[in-house]
């Protein structure tokens, strides 16, 4: 069974850095490796909405609201996800989710998300 868990939130103050993990399970590594790869934010009240996604090749995507501030990456090795989020801001504010887009299994994977909460 595919399982994504997302860690790393909390309590941030404006202007701090704060890294997302997401870690999949049941999925096996060329799966993991050939898959998109995305982070998605819903902030109180909102929609969830894209952040920052990386295709299979590495190829990355920001939402222009955190381009420049905020990082995707992935160690394909431990079917891993990252977000390192920098100089963050209380509009950051919000549930992160991580999501696994698979060609393969045919679905797209979401993990239970994240509350990351900055303060001003």
């Amino acid at each position: 069974q595919v399982r994504l868990v997302e860690s790393g939130g909390g309590v941030v103050r404006s202007g701090g850095s704060q890294r997302l993990s997401c870690a999949a399970s049941g999925m096996i590594l060329s799966v993991f490796t050939s898959s998109a790869k995305a982070w998605y934010a819903q902030a109180p009240g909102n929609e969830r909405k894209l952040v920052a996604q990386i295709t299979r090749d590495g190829t990355t995507y920001y939402a222009d609201s955190v381009k420049g501030r905020f990082t995707i990456s992935r160690d394909n090795a431990k079917r891993r996800v990252y977000l390192q989020m920098n100089s963050l801001k209380p509009e950051d504010t919000g549930v992160y989710y991580c999501q696994i887009n698979s060609d393969s299994y045919g679905t797209d994977y979401w993990g239970q998300g994240t509350q990351v909460t900055v303060s001003s």
